[in-house]
């Protein structure tokens, strides 16, 4: 089953979109996002992914509030990241309702740490999240490059137990100019066990049915929502 995963990213606690991932360029679409996640929710959408923009900044869970409010308030399946660094985020964002956490930065800047969190958690409950600009990783909320090539990255995750990744191209974000298939296709040949989730770039239905058609896990869509070239309509075709 090919999974629609809309997304909501938090500054201030607001609803808004970053075009690829710069701060300076930010357009805020909702000041309420348990609203937005009840539109998604009504639509027949079952999960969603939660970006706190703040946290990733501040390399710090933020935004935790939002999260505990949508968790407590809807049924959907919610995928957190953002600014998880440490046990006492990790223990915070579970404790408000996320089923899954994502965890980029941290992975490659303190992987003893996200490998312990596989160990506890398993990989059904952590994402990997591997963004990548020319084929190697971003972290920091895109704000740092890295000479990681990105499928050495993830393959090395799948061995000590990642199930799910995250991956972003970040020269497509928030562009809504088509998302990167050659990376996902290049990652599943890679890592053909791999549950991946294509994220960014999405601009209209057909990249979506194209996506759907690569047998990939999932799709995160964003702008394309917010910006009115998807409608949440034309999304149920693929809710159970």
């Amino acid at each position: 089953m090919f999974h629609i995963i809309p997304a909501i990213d938090l500054i201030e606690g607001k609803c808004v979109r970053l075009t690829q991932g710069d701060y300076g360029q930010k357009t805020i679409y909702n000041e309420n996002p348990l609203e937005v996640a009840k539109e998604f929710e009504d639509a027949g959408l079952t999960r969603l992914h939660l970006v706190d923009l703040d946290g990733a900044k501040a390399k710090k869970v933020v935004n935790w509030k939002v999260l505990e409010r949508i968790a407590s308030q809807t049924q959907l399946h919610i995928d957190f990241g953002g600014g998880v660094q440490s046990d006492d985020d990790l223990r915070i964002v579970f404790d408000s309702g996320a089923k899954q956490v994502t965890g980029g930065s941290i992975a490659v800047k303190n992987p003893d740490l996200f490998e312990t969190w596989l160990n506890q958690h398993g990989g059904d409950k952590m994402i990997l999240g591997a963004d990548a600009r020319n084929e190697r990783v971003a972290v920091s909320g895109w704000e740092e490059g890295t000479g990681l090539w990105v499928y050495d990255f993830v393959q090395q995750w799948v061995e000590k137990g990642a199930k799910y990744t995250i991956s972003t191209d970040v020269a497509k974000d928030g562009l809504l100019q088509g998302p990167s298939f050659d990376l996902y296709k290049n990652l599943q040949e890679h890592c053909p066990e791999l549950n991946i989730i294509a994220s960014g770039g999405v601009s209209n239905i057909g990249d979506i049915e194209r996506l759907a058609e690569m047998n990939l896990f999932g799709v995160i869509v964003g702008k394309a929502i917010y910006e009115g070239r998807v409608t949440l309509a034309e999304l149920t075709r693929w809710v159970a």
